[in-house]
């Protein structure tokens, strides 16, 4: 699946990463739902970091759509808010192509 950090770019990351991926999103969700602003910037980076960990960066030239989208890592917690859905920024199951 293709992931796009917002204003960093996009790494493409095997399906087999999902369920670390969905732990980190539902600690990010705690911290948000807590409303614990230390907590969410160390949630976000983890998320984030483990993205790009295990995710192979997709070149700039490469034009190809993203499966999901990342907040930025300086975002607020009321951006992210914003963009949750009921399974969090990260699906459970591989969004379908």
């Amino acid at each position: 699946m293709i992931i796009r950090i917002m204003g960093e770019g996009q790494f493409e990351v095997s399906d087999a990463h999902l369920d670390e991926l969905n732990r980190l999103d539902d600690a990010l969700g705690e911290a948000i739902d807590a409303d614990d602003d230390t907590v969410f910037r160390t949630a976000l980076e983890a998320l984030l970091g483990e993205v790009r960990r295990v995710g192979a960066p997709v070149a700039d030239d490469v034009l190809v759509d993203s499966d999901l989208v990342l907040p930025f890592a300086e975002a607020h917690v009321d951006e992210v808010r914003e963009l949750l859905t009921d399974e969090g920024l990260i699906p459970a199951e591989p969004p379908v192509k």
